[in-house]
């Protein structure tokens, strides 16, 4: 070899090496496979190990699949997918008092499914998006529905299903969405006003400037009331912050509000100080945002600033927020429940006892109803799927990637 001369082995042209890149790849499929791993660990663990389902909803990648998603989230929410609501009927939803805005708000919804999907399969969904909304509403006469519901609604129907989603939403509408669903919107207000005190904790100047051009926080209202689901496109990242809020605070979505803002802060000072102007500049939520890194800031600023805090020093504590003030009793809820392999024998059991008036084979059948119910509208390549990986043994874990 010539002095001076160097080999670079597999470069690839642009500084790195060939060698170089599979070690980072196999870091990255290494660190996927240890996450898998430790989920099925806490799924299985009697009780179930919620804490470090929290753990992985909330850390870098997040639940990483809709197969995971469709185990972990009922268990963040003590849901028993074991024992989800019947099927809600169409007989009686179109005398409900909100059947016709509903309609309206889903049929306007069309960005929201998936681009390419068939017609008649979007109406479908379309068709469980309404009757799960109204279904929740008829069983909940507390609850009153507001213009966005449906962009929370959508997102868990096409990731877990009807039945599920169901489930999941009623469970979500008593607790973290609480707030949003009193028949005024003062209590929603309530929750939007904590964003100003926290931007005043970390960066008063743009603070004090948001408050000279009377912007208010009304250009967060529709990202807080739909976790972001009206206002991004890519359904990736919706949800990626579906999975970390599902294992936070009902107010994370108001922090990571906060985190949005000050990772604009030069944009913003740079504006006109004028109300039309940052409140036009404020509502354009950028679709390229590093996630990741907000995530991360979000928890940071909530653990630093928390709510009793900022309602101290901002005088929010007027109001009573049924999410804030329920959030650690249904937090404890969850602390005790089985694993999915028990609450499966637990319907088995029960269909082949000698009380139970199912044959058997109406009996397997119910079985399969509620084990497949979780993927109600996935199509037979989930459903397939969902099946080859229900046990989610670890072998079939670390063979995924």
């Amino acid at each position: 070899m010539k002095k001076g001369k160097k080999h670079h082995q597999g470069n690839n042209g642009n500084g790195s090496t060939s060698n170089g890149n599979e070690k980072r790849h196999g870091e990255y499929v290494s660190w996927k496979k240890k996450k898998l791993f430790d989920i099925h660990q806490a799924l299985n663990s009697d009780p179930v190990d919620i804490e470090t389902l929290r753990k992985a909803a909330v850390s870098e990648g997040g639940l990483l699949t809709d197969e995971i998603r469709r185990k972990v989230w009922p268990k963040l929410l003590n849901v028993n997918v074991y024992n989800l609501p019947a099927k809600p009927g169409r007989d009686v939803r179109e005398n409900h008092k909100d059947y016709n805005q509903v309609l309206m708000d889903v049929r306007r919804s069309m960005r929201r499914f998936p681009r390419g999907m068939r017609v008649a399969e979007r109406e479908v969904l379309q068709e469980q998006l309404i009757d799960i909304i109204l279904d929740v509403l008829r069983r909940n006469p507390q609850l009153h529905y507001y213009q966005g519901y449906h962009d929370i609604v959508v997102t868990f129907l096409l990731v877990v299903g009807e039945r599920m989603a169901i489930a999941i939403v009623e469970t979500l509408s008593n607790h973290h969405l609480r707030d949003f669903m009193d028949p005024t919107m003062d209590s929603t207000k309530h929750i939007l006003n904590y964003l100003m005190p926290i931007l005043e904790q970390v960066d008063r100047e743009l603070n004090d400037f948001m408050l000279r051009a009377e912007v208010g926080t009304i250009f967060a209202l529709s990202w807080l009331i739909t976790w972001y689901g009206h206002v991004l496109s890519d359904f990736r990242h919706v949800l990626r912050l579906y999975d970390f809020f599902l294992a936070s605070h009902p107010l994370m979505a108001i922090y990571f509000a906060a985190v949005i803002v000050l990772h604009r802060e030069k944009e913003v000072k740079n504006s006109e100080c004028d109300m039309a102007m940052v409140h036009h500049l404020l509502s354009k939520i950028p679709q390229n945002l590093p996630y990741e890194e907000l995530i991360t800031h979000a928890q940071s600023l909530f653990a630093r600033y928390p709510p009793s805090l900022l309602a101290k020093s901002a005088a929010l504590q007027s109001r009573k927020s049924i999410a804030i003030s329920t959030f650690q009793d249904f937090q404890l809820t969850t602390l005790q429940q089985r694993p999915d392999s028990v609450l499966r024998l637990q319907v088995n059991d029960h269909l082949a006892s000698p009380d139970s008036a199912a044959t058997p084979t109406a009996a397997n059948q119910l079985v399969k109803m509620a084990v497949w119910g979780i993927s109600a509208t996935l199509g037979a390549a989930a459903l397939t799927v969902a099946q080859t990986a229900l046990e989610w043994g670890p072998d079939f874990l670390l063979q995924l990637f």
